[in-house]
């Protein structure tokens, strides 16, 4: 049986404003019970031939990322997946998730062999941040220091000053702004206004979004918490404004599933996407996870709080990709080796940032980008 394709519609900027893109997506089959123990087993086998390693996303599918765990590879945000696969002694990553988490990979480890289930698997953010249009905006405004955010291609990353995460692009950006540098932000606007309005940098946005985030509602969101009155808000600061502004802890994933462990509440409502779920569960059993509203006034369901593209990664393409040795990632080692300077200098400042912190013995502020838990 032939996968379905999905027409999806994201966010499209151009110039400072903002159009209408569609891309698609392929839903694949879902296997019976039985034939994913087979596909499984099929895996681990043709990962000890490859002598591979499995590193997967916490977006997509709870199976890809057992696997992950129990063949000795990880489960992790985007860098820290790229960053497992470079100091692992293994020579091919398979990597589940989105083409621009391939190429980072690739950026890290160009000696390495890196695979992915479907070259497709792309991200709205990324697709709405087309290289030749963006280096030309950059071109427009030469005076300000180009940062990007991690979920851009190699290309865009190799026009950039600095790349940094959701977890320490509030922090470096603060730096800059501390030292009278102006910004010019990309690709998701939602999260460079929040990193804005926090440092009162000099901020010049890419309108892009995550269409998973973006749907996130505001006032929805206030309803359901209404309802579970007892329960802690945790938001990815790819979301709308209003969503970021009821939120009880604000962070990348890695963050918001260390609130969820470190925080005593016993019922969160997550805004992000939904694959996350699975690992919060895992990491804090006992502890209840309810997903943000998605519906509502507005509501177009393009994601229904799952990326599409995440969503490609399954257990037959991955089985396929091990036994052919195809859907390998390329980058252009110009280009790779230019798009590895702001990688490297946002690593060199985080190491740096997480070295002051302990100093300073205030682990509170390595935990989240904020966190009003209780406030008044």
């Amino acid at each position: 049986m032939e996968a379905i394709i999905r027409s999806v519609e994201y966010d499209r900027p151009q110039g400072l404003t903002c159009g209408v893109g569609e891309a698609w997506a392929r839903v694949p089959d879902a296997p019976s019970a039985e034939r994913r123990r087979e596909l499984k087993e099929q895996i681990r086998a043709l990962l000890r031939r490859e002598k591979a390693v499995l590193v997967a996303h916490y977006y997509v599918d709870p199976e890809l990322q057992e696997l992950a765990d129990e063949t000795g590879g990880c489960v992790a945000d985007s860098l820290e997946m790229a960053r497992f696969g470079r100091d692992h002694a293994a020579q091919t990553l398979v990597v589940a998730g989105v083409r621009f988490m391939g190429e980072t990979a690739k950026i890290l480890s160009p000696e390495k062999r890196v695979l992915m289930p479907d070259l497709d698997a792309t991200c709205s953010l990324d697709l709405g941040c087309p290289a030749d249009e963006f280096s030309a905006f950059c071109d427009a405004h030469p005076d300000r220091t180009v940062v990007v955010y991690a979920n851009t291609s190699a290309a865009v990353k190799a026009r950039a000053d600095w790349m940094v995460t959701s977890s320490i692009g509030l922090e470096i950006v603060a730096d800059l702004h501390a030292r009278g540098e102006k910004i010019l932000w990309a690709p998701d606007r939602h999260l460079g206004g929040y990193i804005q309005k926090k440092t009162g940098a000099d901020m010049l946005l890419w309108q892009g979004s995550c269409l998973v985030h973006d749907e996130f509602k505001g006032i929805e969101l206030d309803l359901l918490r209404a309802e579970y009155p007892d329960a802690k808000i945790l938001v990815h600061p790819e979301s709308p404004e209003a969503v970021v502004a009821l939120a009880d802890v604000v962070g990348s994933t890695t963050q918001l599933i260390d609130a969820a462990v470190r925080l005593d509440a016993k019922r969160f409502i997550v805004a992000t996407d939904l694959g996350i779920l699975h690992k919060m569960r895992l990491a804090a059993p006992g502890k209840t996870f309810i997903e943000a509203p998605t519906a509502g006034n507005s509501a177009t369901c393009k994601s229904c709080a799952h990326c599409p593209w995440m969503a490609m990664n399954g257990l037959a393409n991955l089985a396929e990709v091990l036994e052919r040795g195809h859907n390998e990632i390329f980058v252009d080692p110009a280009i790779g080796a230019r798009a590895r300077l702001p990688i490297d200098r946002m690593l060199d400042f985080a190491a740096r940032h997480k070295k002051r912190v302990q100093a300073s013995g205030d682990l509170a502020k390595d935990g989240a980008l904020f966190s009003n838990v209780g406030a008044a």
